[in-house]
């Protein structure tokens, strides 16, 4: 007769599998997805009725205090960015800062900065003029400047929070958000370097490609000035400051060199929580990007409210996937994946880069796969009572995982497509290899780094 642990086991297997054939199959949204996922591991676990309810309210709640919050202003911070130019000034003086012979290191930064507000697809469609009018003037393929651009973008999307990836993944494992955001710049600018520049100078030569005939940009458009530059720079960076700041202190608290109830180190800490440093930072750009530069109030709602819509859906997907966790705790299914963790001696570091990897390549989303993965791995934290640096790289592994192979299944590979004009076999050449190699080289980085943490 088959014992509880391996029913356990083969329920959440199941309820992976459900999950795919609601979303690709199906076409079921993630959302809904997800609940009913929940709701079958609960079910078939032989969780009571009232109880199931009580676990998935309890699992959209806890995550949603934390999520909903963050993303939101987050969003609020990237729509003031665009709407005020921010995006166009910054890529301007970092090309020209760089210098003409190194341009695709600069976009490579310059998207590495610009998608830490901003979300992706919003940020390569404001700077992709940018990449035709510089490959129109130098002659080269647009793969030279877009690649670059597209990898710095790509690592910040999935390891720097506070983009909605890795924030969901780190609030789910109960990871700093400041480690977090530490061992993704670690990790992620040698896998941009890799991805970016170096790839981006290899394809280029492989895959001649042109600014599409549909595109104009204007080169005569009045740029911000570099007063400005240093202004916007200091925007995006404040509220990751403030949060490796509260994170050190919190580790200086916890060695006992300092008090927690000294004054200045829990205001510090206060600061550089998440909710307060994305407040100050949404401020600060409230008042210099939109009422210093002539927006009216009102307008500031209007462009917050365009901003909150997106944002919604990735809060709604974020608190399905806390319901997956919670019941997967509740169950006891994840207990069950902890003993077999245990029994086999798996590193988490490389069932959560795999689990991600194997969702992604299925079912085409990165977010869905972070989000499911993170479940997954949450119990199994739990269990093996890990430290909060090494929670921060199994986010940043999930993260890896679901980077990887994005190919017709993934929206992202159509935007790409449309906006460089490329064909289907020259964007799985580019874009899905760029891809696969952050996955990849941000993997064995993160491996890396693991040697030196306990």
């Amino acid at each position: 007769m088959m014992d509880e642990t391996t029913y356990l086991l083969i329920i959440t297997v199941l309820s992976i599998l459900l999950l795919l054939v609601l979303v690709m199959r199906l076409k079921i949204h993630a959302f809904i997805s997800l609940l009913l996922a929940s709701a079958f591991v609960g079910l078939a676990a032989g969780m009571p009725f009232m109880e199931l309810i009580r676990s998935l309210q309890t699992g959209m709640g806890n995550i949603l205090g934390f999520i909903a919050i963050v993303v939101g202003l987050g969003a609020i911070l990237g729509k003031l960015l665009e709407v005020s130019g921010g995006a166009e000034t910054l890529a301007h003086y970092i090309i020209k800062a760089f210098g003409e012979s190194r341009t695709s290191w600069a976009l490579m930064f310059t998207g590495f900065i610009v998608s830490i507000p901003v979300f992706l697809d919003v940020g390569f469609i404001i700077l992709v003029p940018i990449v035709y009018a510089l490959a129109k003037k130098s002659g080269l393929s647009l793969l030279k400047f877009a690649i670059p651009l597209l990898a710095g973008m790509a690592v910040t999307h999935s390891f720097i929070p506070p983009t909605p990836g890795p924030v969901a993944v780190a609030e789910i494992l109960n990871a700093p958000l400041g480690w977090v955001i530490g061992f993704g710049i670690v990790v992620g600018l040698p896998a941009a370097v890799v991805a970016g520049p170096l790839f981006g100078n290899y394809i280029s030569k492989k895959i001649m490609v042109g600014p599409p005939d549909f595109v104009e940009y204007n080169t005569d458009k009045v740029l911000a000035s570099r007063k400005d530059f240093w202004m916007i720079l200091f925007i995006i960076v404040l509220p990751l400051f403030l949060i490796l700041i509260a994170t050190s202190l919190d580790m200086v608290v916890g060695m006992g060199e300092l008090s927690g109830e000294n004054y200045w180190v829990s205001l510090f800490q206060f600061l550089g929580h998440p909710f307060a440093a994305l407040t100050i930072a949404t401020l600060v750009a409230a008042y210099f990007l939109g009422i210093r530069k002539g927006y009216k109030a009102k307008q500031l709602l209007e462009f917050s409210d365009r901003a909150l819509a997106p944002a919604g859906l990735i809060i709604l997907i974020t608190g399905a996937g806390g319901m997956y966790k919670e019941i997967l705790i509740e169950s006891g299914a994840g207990e069950a994946l902890a003993q077999l963790f245990i029994t086999y001696n798996v590193a988490p570091l490389f069932m959560a880069y795999v689990l991600a990897v194997i969702i992604r390549v299925i079912q085409g989303s990165a977010t869905v796969a972070m989000i499911t993965s993170a479940g997954m791995m949450a119990p199994i934290i739990v269990q093996l009572n890990i430290s909060d640096p090494m929670k921060a790289l199994i986010c940043l592994a999930v993260a890896a995982g679901a980077t990887i192979l994005s190919h017709v299944n993934d929206s992202g590979f159509w935007l790409v497509k449309k906006y460089l004009g490329l064909t289907e076999k020259e964007t799985l050449q580019s874009w899905t290899v760029m891809e696969t190699i952050i996955s990849i080289s941000a993997f064995i980085f993160i491996l890396l780094v693991s040697f030196f943490i306990d």
